[in-house]
């Protein structure tokens, strides 16, 4: 009976670790891609992780950053300013989903 609870244990903490990724591009630019990349992340509670990226585009009146966010300063400026990007070339948004939160990701390329 132990090896039973140990087994189910293991198979529930495989399950709670299980995630899935998809990368989207957000924003191109005119701007050459350069070599420089920036990165700025957050982990996100109570939110929802599958969105079109029409639905994440500012045109359409929905908003990405919804639900509990841990780093306040994620976004665009912070990802150019860790990747010392002075004009950004291109944007990719990244969503990490896994089972009790999200993980948020922009990813800035440029000169």
């Amino acid at each position: 009976m132990k090896k039973i609870s140990y087994i189910l244990g293991a198979l529930g903490f495989v399950f709670a670790m299980n995630s899935c990724g998809v990368t989207t591009p957000f924003i191109v630019t005119n701007n050459d891609l350069g070599e420089k990349v920036g990165t700025s992340s957050t982990i996100c509670f109570f939110s929802g992780a599958s969105q079109s990226s029409a639905a994440m585009a500012p045109t359409s009146g929905k908003t990405i950053f919804h639900g509990l966010m841990l780093n306040k300063n994620f976004g665009i400026v912070e990802a150019a300013e860790n990747g010392g990007i002075e004009k950004i070339g291109a944007v990719d948004y990244k969503i990490t989903s896994y089972v009790f939160f999200v993980k948020k990701e922009f990813i800035v390329a440029g000169e």
